[in-house]
């Protein structure tokens, strides 16, 4: 067990269970390594999660406060602690990406409206891998996945000229990412960037899946077949990178501290009615 292991997770949740080759565990290190980098404290971070892959292998991994929520509602009790904790409280959440852009958006957005101080990990497999590798919002166009034995012809968040990442800036979040799990220190930065940022902040962070979508698109469960794919699939913000299918990584916008943060805002609308009418 390494040091951030050590320091931050509980022993009984490690190894992890997930597949082997699985990503999950380099994009759960990258945030440990965030907040051992911004010199936070067990007591200082509030850990949530979500549903499927993500939401498993991170729950209760982390030695201080963590909550769990049903499938895409995990941001409603975020917000509700966000109203009742410490505004120096860190709330940090790692879900899927059917947590995030699938059933969840709708929470998601309206989160992003409110400038609600939290950091979401978007830990993105690509599909609904932990169901058995159906096709779902991410997964890139043309891919063989369980439910789409011919090549899913759905579009997605991230393809010919969409990003999900456009519709959460328009909505009002102040700090948006997307780096994959292959990625090194850029992506711890861009992570302790999200994490200090007081308002809604987001890191979409793909990482592999060798058990399903690698066997299933790329015909093999070789780790170093997907995450070969990973690379070549990998480019920054303003590449053109391959026709099928890309990784836009970087920063994509940064306006932390830019907007009220909501909890705060909420708590000095509160006290000036009190002041009003008392």
């Amino acid at each position: 067990m390494d040091y951030l292991a050590t320091k931050y997770l509980r022993p009984r949740k490690i190894p992890s269970t997930a597949c082997s080759g699985c990503g999950l565990g380099q994009a759960h290190k990258k945030v440990v390594k965030a907040i051992d980098e911004l010199g936070l404290d067990i007591g200082d971070v509030i850990w949530g999660t979500g549903i499927g892959c993500a939401g498993r292998q991170t729950f209760n991994t982390w030695k201080g406060d963590n909550f769990a929520g049903t499938h895409g509602r995990a941001y409603a009790i975020a917000t509700g602690l966000r109203m009742a904790l410490p505004p120096d409280k860190k709330i940090i959440m790692t879900v899927g990406d059917g947590d995030a852009f699938g059933i969840g958006f709708l929470h998601l957005l309206n989160c992003a409206r409110r400038n609600v101080g939290m950091t979401v990990i978007v830990l993105d497999n690509l599909g609904y891998q932990s169901t058995g590798g159906q096709y779902g919002w991410t997964t890139p166009q043309g891919y063989r996945t369980d439910s789409s034995p011919y090549g899913n012809r759905e579009p997605n968040w991230t393809q010919e000229g969409r990003d999900v990442l456009n519709i959460l800036r328009e909505a009002g979040a102040t700090f948006l990412a997307r780096y994959t799990s292959l990625q090194g220190q850029e992506a711890v930065e861009a992570i302790k960037k999200a994490i200090m940022n007081n308002g809604f902040s987001l890191v979409h962070m793909p990482y592999p899946c060798v058990t399903n979508f690698a066997e299933r698109a790329l015909g093999t469960r070789k780790p170093v077949v997907i995450y070969k794919w990973f690379e070549e699939h990998t480019c920054s913000l303003h590449e053109k990178g391959p026709e099928d299918f890309a990784f836009r990584t970087g920063i994509y916008y940064d306006a932390s501290n830019s907007r009220p943060e909501f909890s705060n805002y909420m708590r000095t609308w509160v006290a000036e009615i009190q002041r009003r009418y008392s």
